[in-house]
């Protein structure tokens, strides 16, 4: 871990000592994992980012590199430079990037000072979420873009949308009672609401903000026995909350739902994001 040497909005504090710790660490060592769940949303995003040669690109929440490198692997003369506050992570990226002209960076997107007019698009995927103040991110992200510069996120749409949340948390939520966050709180759904988020990003120097709707299978494992065991270890800070008759109830729980959704390809549950897409300002 090394917080004393990362510059974060105090808000931040907390994540990075989750993402920098053993939190960050379960998502390294399961780096591939995590690619092969969401890698359906891939293509959809990349043509969003439409990195184009010679562009800079800022991959923000970065984790383990796959957006930066597809971008840089794929475009002649593009460079990136990838973001995250987990270095478990970022040294798996790093690992992975070979001679590819990309860089990571242990940074908080929220106040780290990348320059001004640095880059032509920022991209993240499920990356802007945990922003404890959005409209200083994106001010932030905006003052490093290039007028007329790119902006390409996916995030995802509510719980409504989202079987594959709804499904655990139900599951667990049968032990161990869960409270629904504010709509406004970092995590899974803080930028859901098209009308709110529109609202944010804009007023911190983007235009031509878009929301297109996605819907794709989330792949979790070969498996029920190991989809469950991989989604236990993600979210042990709900299973610590319980005794071992709860834990053991609760991944019961868990893997009757893994069952119920295991065909011939493994473990899938449907899932819905939004490709946010805009414009930095010319005129700000």
């Amino acid at each position: 871990m090394n917080e004393t040497a990362v510059e974060v909005d105090p808000r931040n504090a907390g994540q990075l000592r989750d993402w920098d710790g053993e939190h960050g660490a379960y998502w390294a060592e399961h780096a591939e994992t995590y690619e092969a769940s969401v890698a359906r949303y891939q293509p959809a995003l990349l043509a969003a980012v439409d990195a184009r040669p010679g562009e800079r690109v800022l991959d923000v929440g970065c984790g383990s590199g796959q957006l930066a490198l597809d971008v840089v692997g794929r475009t002649p003369g593009a460079t990136a430079v990838g973001v995250d506050l987990s270095s478990a992570q970022l040294e798996v990226a790093r690992a992975r990037a070979g001679d590819l002209p990309v860089e990571f960076l242990q940074a908080d997107a929220q106040v780290h000072d990348f320059g001004e007019a640095a880059y032509d698009v920022v991209a993240s995927r499920t990356g802007t979420m945990f922003f404890s103040d959005p409209a200083r991110a994106f001010a932030n992200l905006a003052r490093a873009t290039r007028p007329g510069g790119r902006l390409a996120l996916l995030v995802w749409r509510g719980i409504e949308d989202n079987e594959w949340l709804r499904e655990f948390m139900g599951a667990i939520g049968q032990v161990l009672p869960l409270a629904s966050p504010p709509a406004d709180a970092p995590g899974p759904f803080a930028q859901s609401d098209p009308d709110r988020v529109r609202g944010v990003i804009e007023g911190a120097g983007w235009e031509g903000v878009t929301f297109t709707a996605h819907d794709e299978p989330l792949w979790f494992g070969p498996d029920a026995d190991r989809a469950t065991t991989f989604i236990v270890g993600q979210m042990v800070w709900l299973f610590a909350k319980l005794d071992a008759d709860g834990r053991r109830r609760a991944e019961a729980n868990l893997h009757d739902v893994m069952a119920a959704h295991q065909d011939a390809d493994g473990v899938r549950l449907a899932s819905g994001a939004w490709l946010v897409t805009a414009r930095r300002a010319t005129g700000t």
